[in-house]
């Protein structure tokens, strides 16, 4: 099987660019939350699980997925599994975000902004998680719209994939990578 490096795929407005090969990198995983659901059928209601995890290398690589079954542990299983295909890089710097941006899916928005070294990690619920896996360590983040972590989870990732390379920026431009002007070292 021949491997395509503009494979795109679209999960929760993510579009990835790349293969990344989950078998070279030491991932950790993180359970953000596990719903017990129910299926109405004719002799009553039948139980499964559903868990969202997210998975990390700690260096700017993430992913997240969901499974669902009739086990927690097999739920659990599926969704490394899901997270694993899905593993995506972005911009990080100095254990902090590049820029200010804000990740959007459904009705949430996460609104994230780099912090300087020490400041820590300062975000809630299922926004640390990913932060905590992808490897950010001075962050200030804050969840807005709705408390499905789902959608959040979804909402983080949108904000991460989006964030752009200095370098990639200058490049872009049409700049020099030590040359910036004084409107851009101005903050």
């Amino acid at each position: 099987m021949q491997e395509k490096a503009d494979w795109i795929f679209k999960w929760g407005g993510i579009v990835k660019t790349e293969i990344i090969n989950p078998e070279g990198l030491n991932l950790r995983d993180k359970v953000v939350c596990i719903n017990r659901v129910a299926k109405v059928v004719k002799g009553g209601r039948r139980f499964s699980f559903s868990a969202l995890v997210v998975v990390g290398n700690g260096e700017g690589i993430v992913g997240a997925g969901k499974g669902k079954a009739s086990e927690v542990p097999e739920a659990i299983r599926k969704a490394v599994e899901q997270a694993k295909k899905r593993l995506f890089k972005f911009a990080l710097k100095d254990g902090t975000t590049t820029h200010r941006i804000i990740g959007r899916y459904g009705s949430n928005s996460v609104v994230i902004n780099p912090a300087r070294k020490g400041t820590g990690l300062i975000a809630g619920g299922a926004a640390r998680a990913v932060f905590e896996v992808a490897g950010v360590q001075d962050v200030v983040a804050k969840s807005l719209g709705g408390h499905n972590p789902f959608n959040t989870v979804k909402a983080t990732l949108d904000g991460l994939a989006n964030l752009k390379d200095p370098e990639t920026v200058l490049k872009l431009r049409g700049k020099a990578e030590g040359e910036t002007t004084s409107e851009e070292e101005g903050d």
